[in-house]
């Protein structure tokens, strides 16, 4: 496949390569829900450490107050 020259991430442009030839709905449900588990791993991998380089527990966060203050004239 030739290169495109559009604003396409490396990831859009290898799912347009598979997608040139014709997939089963079924295939296709699941080509998409391995997608999602991907990109849910990576993402609670990446929370995941975020906490334990900060330090975080559950505890810090459910008794963090986050609202902004009110503050009356």
């Amino acid at each position: 496949m030739e290169a495109l020259s559009l604003p396409l991430s490396n990831l859009q442009l290898e799912l347009l390569k598979i997608y040139t030839r014709d997939v089963a709905e079924e295939d296709l449900l699941v080509i998409k829900d391995f997608l999602a588990q991907f990109f849910a791993k990576k993402a609670t991998e990446l929370a995941n450490r975020d906490w334990d380089e900060k330090g975080l527990t559950a505890e810090m966060i459910l008794n963090t107050h986050y609202r902004t203050p009110y503050h009356k004239k």
